[in-house]
């Protein structure tokens, strides 16, 4: 088993490997949507059954296969409380840095992260030196300016309650159906491939 295998299996799927690290004996990989991710995720039962949470329950789906193709295990951001541990994975990974805006930022997407699940093997397998530095370093930083109400700071935090009143006024329009200002500020974002119909989604699951 290699993590090149994960990584198609993943990438077959729909899902982007995003960073992989070893803990206690084990291997841990984190997955997140990239660009094949809409496509898969737009055709899929869970998509289409007008039912609630579906890329929560596509995620289940897709990691959970993959845990039974690879001989592990699986854990979901929404498992808990207790949560497990997804910032600390991935930042652990050192794919996955803190941006100016306080939100995670990792080359390959930028700010658009999503993190789906996580495969966790019994054992540790060969993983490939990670030094890769942070896209923050060589960037202007748009992020810092593009939010209309200022409400991400790495220093002050994140200003929900400031958030949410701007994506209910006619100007935050913009926000709710292309997905937030700030993250699409970002050069890297577009690597992401999101398209507006899953920012669409991803905000309506975030502010109904």
């Amino acid at each position: 088993m290699t993590l090149d295998a994960i990584q198609t299996a993943a990438a077959n799927a729909g899902l982007l490997t995003l960073g992989a690290l070893h803990e206690d004996g084990k291997t841990i990989v984190l997955f997140g949507t990239g660009p094949e991710f809409w496509a898969a995720f737009s055709a899929s039962p869970e998509h289409l059954d007008g039912e609630k949470h579906p890329i929560d329950r596509w995620s289940k789906s897709i990691v959970g296969g993959l845990a039974q193709t690879f001989s592990g295990t699986c854990q979901f951001p929404s498992d808990g409380p207790p949560y497990p541990p997804f910032i600390r994975w991935a930042l652990d990974s050192g794919q996955f840095f803190q941006s100016p805006v306080g939100m995670m930022v990792h080359p390959d997407v930028g700010l658009m992260i999503s993190l789906r699940g996580a495969l966790i093997l019994p054992r540790e397998i060969p993983l490939p030196q990670q030094d890769t530095p942070s896209p923050c370093l060589t960037c202007h930083a748009p992020c810092t300016s593009a939010c209309p109400v200022e409400a991400l700071s790495a220093e002050t935090g994140y200003n929900v309650v400031a958030c949410h009143a701007f994506l209910d006024t006619e100007d935050g329009a913009e926000c709710m159906a292309r997905g937030c200002i700030a993250r699409r500020a970002c050069p890297h974002s577009a690597k992401s491939g999101r398209t507006d119909a899953q920012s669409d989604l991803h905000m309506r699951s975030f502010h109904p």
